[in-house]
């Protein structure tokens, strides 16, 4: 329970949906412009290694929020829904005397649930659900309501047109809903002593890169954005998951989508401005815990493959996750791996929360030791992603293991041909693109073994604790 000594920290988090981990200027890539974000690094800790659970959206979140791996919360695949028996952190957060908020995507569920209910543990006191701007099959949204008061042209063209609207103003844009209720929300604490956790939940960049304000493309320095890595990389000898995504795509259509991209990244660098100009000027950034992050990644045309899915690929798995703690020294770069059902525990520590044994494996990110004691990042692709048609039939099943300078991924194919790659191992510090695999390297059989073997005891266990009821997730003395 709730320490009660001193006085508690205010949370913020800004989650941001499919953003890659080298698409802010901070991570040293060049064309982009993300001033604020740049300088919240610089006056934070940025993390180098930072890897998301599951490469898509639902298990990904349901891990973030739960502060669980898959097996521990059972969502595993894109339309899963979340036990209504698991607890979202803030639940926790506000049993410690927080004050809490969510302003746009949560996702711990399909939407289709989602739109027809509420999850009964989620904590929070303030619920503005919009899971993307035009609403799972035009279904109501926070989003949705506010246009229809202040921009009913905009929300007429979206129920129009969908994703297909094009450019959508700065003013109507989901971006800057988002940052408009969170900005709300923190005038509205401004005046109280109640600690506050708030997210701020973004749909962007997520495809179909087209609905950025048409003017935020001259932000960037086009001509220095990174080029697509190895786009025409051969997939005859890569892993299956692979090659059934093989297709043929058009080089200037992926460039005019890592445009999109990275315009609609500046609209939210600028956003984020807005608010940390708002916590600044309400004397809040004092004691306000900034946790800046996404749910996956996305490749961008990079070894020939789209957006997301059963890759394991650092532009998929590898997000940005910067932290400002107003206590901790300032331009911090922390290289150990870290996850995003870390921020569970970090958040729970910065409350003074005693973790839930449920969430044992979720490290506080703010304590370098912890990090260090696991020094490992997992990834988990179960069938989570949907193909072209439905989930994929046979099934697609990845693993991933990150520690020092390697990754290892195994293939787990229902019924391996003889022909099919059974796993990878990438050296990152000479490999930064992956495109050496030494699985079958006679020098590297040692390392891959033991990876491998590091990897399957861990899923076992993973596999053997299950999902822990909620009576076991509780902390001692809990109470609802």
């Amino acid at each position: 329970m709730g320490s009660g000594v001193g006085v508690l920290d205010n949370i913020l988090l800004i989650l941001t949906d499919q953003q890659r981990w080298d698409s802010l200027g901070c991570y040293g890539t060049m064309g982009v412009h993300t001033p604020n974000l740049d300088r919240l690094a610089n006056v934070g800790t940025r993390y180098t290694q930072c890897y998301v659970n599951n490469p898509i959206s639902t298990p990904s979140r349901a891990s973030l929020w739960t502060g669980k791996h898959l097996p521990g919360h059972g969502v595993y695949k894109l339309h899963d829904v979340l036990p209504t028996d698991e607890i979202l952190f803030p639940y926790f957060l506000r049993e410690a005397g927080y004050d809490t908020a969510l302003f746009g995507k949560l996702h711990v569920a399909g939407h289709i649930w989602e739109a027809k209910y509420r999850h009964q543990f989620d904590g929070f006191n303030t619920y503005e659900w919009a899971p993307d701007p035009n609403g799972y099959r035009g279904c109501e949204t926070a989003y949705s309501r506010w246009l229809a008061i202040h921009h009913p042209a905009i929300l007429d063209r979206w129920k129009r047109y969908g994703n297909k609207i094009g450019h959508v103003p700065v003013e109507a844009h989901f971006t800057t809903w988002a940052a408009n209720r969170t900005i709300d929300y923190l005038q509205r604490m401004q005046g109280t002593s109640q600690p506050f956790f708030c997210c701020m939940s973004i749909f962007d960049p997520h495809n179909p890169y087209t609905n950025h304000p048409r003017q935020y493309r001259q932000k960037l320095v086009i001509e220095d954005l990174p080029d697509i890595h190895a786009f025409d990389e051969s997939f005859s000898h890569r892993p299956i998951s692979h090659q059934r995504e093989a297709r043929k795509y058009d080089r200037s259509d992926l460039i005019e989508n890592r445009i999109g991209y990275h315009a609609s990244i500046a609209l939210i660098d600028e956003q984020v401005g807005r608010v940390l100009k708002t916590l600044r000027d309400l004397n809040l950034d004092s004691n306000t815990v900034i946790i800046f992050t996404s749910d996956h990644g996305d490749m961008l045309g990079d070894h020939g493959l789209s957006t997301k899915g059963a890759f394991m690929y650092d532009p998929c798995t590898r997000v940005p996750m910067i932290i400002q703690d107003p206590k901790q020294e300032k331009g911090r770069i922390v290289d150990i791996p870290c996850q995003l059902h870390d921020i569970a525990a970090t958040s729970l520590a910065i409350g003074s929360y005693e973790k839930p044994s449920g969430m044992v494996d979720s490290c506080n990110l703010l304590d370098d030791h912890s990090l260090n004691q696991r020094s490992y990042a997992v990834c988990m692709h179960r069938n989570s992603s949907i193909g072209h048609g439905g989930y994929y039939d046979p099934e697609l099943h990845v693993s991933m293991w990150r520690q020092d300078n390697y990754k290892l991924n195994i293939y787990h194919s229902p019924a391996p041909d003889l022909n099919d790659c059974p796993g990878e191992l990438f050296n990152l510090d000479d490999d930064v693109g992956e495109m050496n695999n030494l699985w079958f390297s006679e020098r590297h059989r040692d390392t891959r073994d033991q990876l491998v073997h590091r990897l399957t005891t861990f899923l076992v266990k993973q596999d053997s604790k299950g999902r822990v009821t909620k009576e076991q997730a509780l902390p001692p003395g809990f109470k609802y």
